[in-house]
Order: structure tokens, then sequence, then C-alpha cells
């Protein structure tokens, strides 16, 4: 068993936006805490604390006592260097897509060094396209098509799993990279300054039909860029 990969484990964060049912918060959190993971942050939860998730939670309320809670995803995402998106919706202009078990590799990796967040959207539309836009992959649960429909907090245990298998490894997860990863903070004022300058420019229009920007982000995100690049 690998002490400093379990140890990471701390690094990642669940992050479920607009939950609109507090039984599913205890239940994620009960999912958490069976794979080791302990960071829970709620963006705009409809009711918490709610003596429900405690009930749900089944003597997981450690993890709910020291849950997080804030109104904007930019302040759950406050930093992290890695974002990673799950989503049972394919889109129309797809985005950087893994499986849950690379996730986990991805995870365990960054977490060695810095703060990773998980985002699951609400329980009726999931995540918005712009919410999937601010992760750097899409990942993706290649359940039944038939039935594709999971859960919440069974789409958290499925990713708490796949993190807990990768901290088991025998390998240590060390950055390998000559420059670190750049943070998403990072990321996100050089796409900010990016579309500035492409609106000066005149090459961004005001209105976009073809999405140049969700595109733009898209062929970065294909990539791990380094701090030095960015």
């Amino acid at each position: 068993m690998n002490i400093i990969n379990l140890q990471a484990l701390n690094n990642i964060r669940i992050v479920l936006i607009q939950t609109s049912h507090p039984g599913n918060i205890g239940s994620a959190a009960r999912a958490m805490k069976t794979m080791g993971l302990t960071q829970l942050t709620l963006v705009r939860p409809k009711s918490f604390p709610d003596e429900k998730a405690t009930y749900m939670s089944s003597h997981a309320t450690d993890i709910l006592d020291q849950a997080v809670v804030v109104e904007t995803l930019e302040e759950a995402l406050e930093g992290c260097d890695l974002v990673l998106g799950a989503s049972a919706r394919f889109r129309s202009l797809p985005w950087p897509l893994i499986t849950p078990r690379e996730a986990g590799d991805l995870a365990l990796k960054a977490a060695s060094k810095a703060s990773v967040a998980i985002i699951f959207g609400n329980e009726q539309a999931g995540l918005s396209t712009e919410e999937l836009q601010r992760c750097q992959y899409h990942v993706n649960i290649p359940a039944n098509p038939d039935y594709s429909s999971l859960n919440l907090a069974s789409s958290v245990q499925v990713f708490a799993y796949e993190c807990r298998m990768s901290a088991l490894g025998d390998t240590p997860f060390t950055q390998d990279a000559v420059d670190e990863p750049a943070t998403d903070k990072e990321l996100q004022h050089f796409f900010a300054h990016l579309e500035e300058t492409l609106r000066n420019l005149n090459f961004l229009k005001n209105t976009c039909p073809r999405k140049m920007m969700q595109r733009m982000r898209r062929l970065y995100s294909r990539v791990v860029l380094e701090k030095q690049e960015v």
C-alpha cells in the first residue's frame, strides 16, 4: 500500500453544483468516506445543512461537518490546478473525453502536488455547457446505453473508487514534466486574455455562431499546458 498516494486523496475535492435533494449530499459524503476522500464543496445547495443529509450519510457526518458551501463555481474551484467534469451527456461540440479510470490516474498524479476538483451537476440536468467548459476534461461513465441514468451519489462512488484504486498502486505519482502544469486559475486568466485579444483584433465578433471561444478552450484543453507556456 502506497501511503504517499493515499495521502494525495486529501487533495481531491468533490464539488456538487445546486444539489436539489439533501439526501444525495449525504449519500455522496458516504461514498467519499468509504474511499478515503475528505473534501466536499457544495455550490448553492437547495437545503444544507439538513437532517436528511445527515441520515443518508450513514456515519459520514465528519465529511458533512467540514463541507464548504459557496455561491459560485469559481469559489468552489479556488486553488485547484486540475478540474474534471463528470457528465453523462455528450455535447454538440465535444470536450476532451476520458474514462473514470483515466480520471482516477490523472487526478492522483495532479493531487500529489496540488488540489484537484471533480465537479458534478444537479440531479435533473447535470453539468451545463458553461460549467463543463470550466474543466480540462469531460469524464463519462460508460454505462449501459439503454439505461445510463446514474444516481448522483452512485456517480461520486465510481469516481471515488477509481481515485482510490489509483492511490493503491505501487508506483508513486510524481510530476514528471520539466515545468509544472498551469493551474486552473492561470488557465482561466489565459483564456480571458485570449478572448480580449481576439476581440481587439476584430477576429472574434460579439455574435459568434461557431462558438469560437468554446473551440479555442477545447483546443488548448487537449494538452497539459505548463506554467511557462501559459
